[in-house]
C-alpha cells in the first residue's frame, strides 16, 4: 500500500507542478470571448443584486409605516419596480444612452432597446457553426448588450424606491405610479445622460462612480418635492409647533430590509466597475466591495454612538438609516484605494444622515422613512467626498449637484402639480387615518390584530 501511495502522490505532483503553468488561466490576458462572457456573467448577476434590492426597499418601507399602511407599501414597491423595466426599455435607455452627442443633453427619442444585429445571428447560429458569428458580437463589444441594459435598469427602479417611502401614508396609489412612470422614463434618464451617457457633465470631469448624485440624490430631490407638495401626515406636526412620532409597525422587518439593502450593494457599486474579464477588474472589484462594507458598517456604528449621545439611547431607526448613509455616501468613490478613506466618508454619511433627521422635522417635511437624510444629503456628501479624498474636480463636482439638483426639483414639481391639480394626489384625512390599505387596496397586512386608528 505505500509503495501505491508513493505512485499516487509522484503522479499529483508531477500534474501539479509540470501541468498547470502550461494551462490558459496562467496566461496574463483572457481571449475576447472569454472576457465578453465572464463581463456579460458580472452584469448579470450584479444586476440581479441590485433587483434585489427591490426587496430591501419593500422590508424596509413596510417596517417603518404604521400597521394599516403596510400592504400598500408593499403593492407600490413592487410595481413601481415593473414600471420602471418597462419605461426604461420603452424609452428610458435610449434616452440615457444612444446617440448622446459627446458632451450633449438628450440621446435618442426612438422606441424600444433590442439585441443587436450580431447577437441575434449568434442566438440563431447552428451549435458548433457559430464562431464566425460569436466573433462579431466580442469583436463589437466587451458584453452582451442586453446585460448591460438589465443592469442600468434595476438602478432606475432603485431611484424611484426612494420616493416611495418619503411620500408613504397618505399619497394615492395612482398618481404616484403615475409619476414613476414620468420619473423612470424621462427624468432620470436625461439627467443621466448628462454624465453616464458621455454627455456634458461627463465632458467637464463630473465624477460619480455608481451613482450617489444620478441615482440616490436623484430620488431625494423627487421625493423632497413630493413631500413638499403633498404635505404631512395628518396630526404629524402640532399647532404648538410638537412633533408627534408615528412609529413604525414592525422593525425586525425593517432591519431584514436594511440588510438586503447592504447586500445589494455589493452589486450596484461591485458591478459598476462594468467589467471582470482581467486581473485589474478583479482587484478593482474587490477594493470595491471592502470599502462598501466598510462605509456602511461605520455609518452605522457612528449613527448608533451620535444618537446615543444626542438622544440619550439609541435607536434603531435612526441606526439602520446610518449604516444606508454610509452607503449611500461611498457611492460615488468606492473605488478609493484606502479602505480607511472609505471607513472616513461612510461614517461622515451617517453623522449626515442622523443630524439631518430632526431638521427635516422642524420646517415640517414628512419624511416617512427618513429616506431625504439618507439618499439626498448623503448623496450630496458623497459626491463632494470624491473631489476631497480623490481625484474628482470641485468645480465640476458641484455643478453636477446643482445641476441635477435643479433639473429633478423642477421637473418633478411640474408633474406633481399636474397630478395635484388634476386627479389629486393625496388621500382625504378619514381615509389617511383609518389606513390606506382599506382606501387605496381593499387588503390588511394584519387582518387578526387591531390596529389604532388617529394617529398611530
Amino acid at each position: 500500500m505505500p509503495k501505491y501511495s508513493r505512485i499516487i502522490a509522484t503522479s499529483l505532483f508531477a500534474v501539479v507542478f509540470g501541468l498547470i503553468p502550461s494551462v490558459s488561466f496562467a496566461q496574463s490576458t483572457l481571449n475576447g470571448e472569454t472576457a465578453f462572457i465572464l463581463n456579460t456573467f458580472m452584469f448579470l448577476m450584479a444586476g440581479t443584486l441590485v433587483m434585489w434590492m427591490a426587496a430591501g426597499f419593500s422590508m424596509l418601507e413596510a417596517g417603518l409605516v404604521r400597521a394599516q399602511n403596510t400592504a400598500t407599501i408593499c403593492l407600490k414597491n413592487i410595481v413601481l419596480y415593473a414600471i420602471a423595466g418597462v419605461m426604461y426599455y420603452l424609452i428610458g435607455y435610449k434616452l440615457m444612452y444612444v446617440d448622446v452627442p459627446e458632451g450633449g443633453f438628450i440621446g435618442s427619442f426612438s422606441l424600444f432597446y433590442n439585441p443587436s444585429a450580431e447577437e441575434l445571428a449568434l442566438m440563431a447560429a447552428e451549435d458548433g457553426a457559430d464562431a464566425a458569428e460569436a466573433a462579431a458580437v466580442y469583436g463589437s463589444s466587451d458584453y452582451s448588450r442586453m446585460s448591460d441594459w438589465f443592469f442600468q435598469m434595476v438602478f432606475v427602479a432603485t431611484a424611484a424606491s426612494i420616493v416611495s417611502g418619503t411620500v408613504a401614508e397618505r399619497i394615492k396609489l395612482w398618481p404616484f405610479l403615475i409619476f414613476v412612470a414620468v420619473l423612470t422614463g424621462f427624468i432620470y434618464p436625461i439627467q443621466g445622460a448628462w454624465s453616464w451617457g458621455t454627455g456634458w457633465l461627463d465632458a467637464m470631469g463630473f465624477s460619480d462612480f455608481a451613482g450617489s448624485t444620478i441615482v440616490h440624490s436623484v430620488g431625494g430631490w423627487a421625493a423632497l418635492t413630493g413631500a413638499i407638495i403633498l404635505g404631512p401626515r395628518a396630526g404629524k406636526y402640532g399647532a404648538d409647533g410638537r412633533i408627534h412620532p408615528f412609529p413604525g409597525a414592525n422593525m425586525p422587518l425593517a432591519t431584514l430590509g436594511t440588510f438586503i439593502l447592504w447586500m445589494g450593494w455589493f452589486g450596484f457599486n461591485g458591478g459598476s466597475v462594468l467589467a471582470l474579464g482581467s486581473a485589474k477588474a478583479a482587484t478593482a472589484m474587490s477594493v470595491v466591495f471592502v470599502n462598501t462594507n466598510l462605509a456602511a458598517a461605520a455609518g452605522c456604528i457612528v449613527s448608533m454612538i451620535y444618537a446615543a449621545l444626542r438622544f440619550g439611547k439609541p435607536d434603531l431607526t435612526v441606526v439602520l438609516n446610518g449604516a444606508l448613509a454610509g452607503l449611500v455616501a461611498i457611492t460615488a468613490g468606492p473605488d478609493i484605494g484606502n479602505p480607511a478613506i472609505a471607513m472616513l466618508i461612510g461614517a461622515i454619511g451617517g453623522l449626515l444622515s442622523t443630524i439631518a433627521i430632526p431638521l427635516f422635522d422642524k420646517v415640517k417635511i414628512d419624511d416617512v422613512v427618513g429616506a431625504l437624510s439618507v439618499h439626498l444629503v448623503a448623496g450630496i456628501w458623497g459626491t463632494l467626498a470624491v473631489a476631497i479624498f480623490s481625484t474628482g474636480d470641485y468645480l465640476a463636482q458641484i455643478a453636477g449637484i446643482l445641476a441635477i439638483g435643479v433639473f429633478v426639483s423642477i421637473t418633478s414639481s411640474i408633474v406633481w402639480i399636474v397630478l395635484k391639480y388634476t386627479i389629486g394626489i393625496r388621500v382625504d384625512e378619514r381615509h389617511e387615518r383609518y389606513g390606506l390599505d382599506h382606501a387605496e387596496v381593499g387588503l390588511e397586512a394584519y387582518p387578526d390584530f387591531e390596529i389604532r386608528r388617529a394617529g398611530g
